[in-house]
């Protein structure tokens, strides 16, 4: 069924979608040089050879995670999603993992042999691709309005399960941070203000991996020099990038898309982020209609709006 006849689409489904979207416009130049295309719309095959439409492994994850928290904060749950996702397909795209990350293969790996989720994620320096940024934006509908301490605790626990050096709880840490004040209504810069302030002095182990973004203002880079690989303080640098300066969730997406490389990752995490702002109704209505799996996306996202302790749409 079209997104058009869906009336009332909350903020779990604008999140959802907008990460959805930008993973999908991202699959089919993932690993292209930048320059080398042009990313105007919804195609497919390519990289990966898929049909238009088709996300990969940052929104499966970013699935199984809003739908195990629609049950509540419980990372054994969320542990058994991913072994569940990687062996089965569930909650991939079209039923089929095509893509997977090093270290969150080797995690998955381990809590499948029965490793439990707070010993499974690897933890050297070597180990910081932005695998867990990419799906930890659900985050936000559990940890928003709970007092600081427990809301880094929380990323942390979520982060770990697949990556857990300092660097990469840190930045799931900022992400869901932003996305907490865009949910509390304020305006993107006022928020990326209000982060810095916040952040750029915390005694919080990996912030100094995340200077650019937290002591400095991302929005003075020029697109030479942001970076958009692998690595998850890069990750998150390009999609802060792209998010604030474009003016709708179609160019923050197309941006992250044509900055090439790890194209999906970053329109799936600046993706988030302009889902969150604008809205379900400001993602183009053909690009959500083109997604495989809509009904999926749009009944995890009525789980999220509904779980325990939640009376109604943020």
């Amino acid at each position: 069924m079209s997104v058009s006849a869906r009336p009332g689409l909350g903020p779990e489904a604008s999140l959802l979608l907008g990460l959805a979207v930008g993973d999908a416009l991202g699959v089919p130049v993932e690993f292209m040089e930048r320059g080398a295309f042009l990313v105007t719309g919804m195609r497919g095959h390519g990289t990966h050879g898929q049909p238009p439409g088709t996300w990969s492994d940052d929104a499966s994850l970013a699935l199984c995670m809003a739908d195990s928290l629609s049950r509540g904060f419980d990372i054994a749950d969320m542990a058994w999603n991913f072994v569940a996702w990687r062996r089965e397909g569930r909650f991939a795209a079209r039923g089929e993992v095509f893509d997977i990350g090093g270290a969150t293969a080797k995690a998955i790996a381990r809590l499948a042999a029965g490793v439990p989720p707070e010993e499974s994620g690897e933890r050297d320096e070597a180990s910081n691709g932005n695998g867990s940024l990419m799906r930890i934006a659900p985050l936000v509908f559990h940890s928003a309005g709970r007092p600081p301490e427990e809301r880094l605790a929380l990323a942390g626990a979520a982060s770990s399960i697949t990556h857990a050096h300092p660097w990469s709880v840190a930045a799931c840490h900022v992400l869901v941070e932003y996305l907490a004040k865009l949910l509390d209504g304020k305006e993107k810069v006022a928020a990326y203000d209000e982060l810095r302030s916040e952040l750029g002095k915390a005694d919080i182990p990996g912030m100094e991996k995340l200077a650019r973004v937290l002591k400095g203002d991302v929005r003075d880079v020029p697109e030479s020099g942001i970076k958009s690989g692998g690595f998850v303080a890069d990750t998150l640098e390009a999609a802060l990038w792209c998010f604030l300066l474009s003016k709708s969730y179609e160019e923050a997406v197309l941006r992250a898309v044509n900055l090439g490389d790890d194209s999906d990752t970053t329109a799936a995490v600046a993706g988030a982020m302009a889902g969150l702002f604008y809205g379900a109704e400001g993602i183009p209505r053909e690009w959500i209609d083109a997604l495989a799996g809509l009904d999926v996306i749009l009944r995890v996202a009525q789980g999220l709006a509904g779980r325990p302790g939640f009376s109604g749409a943020s």
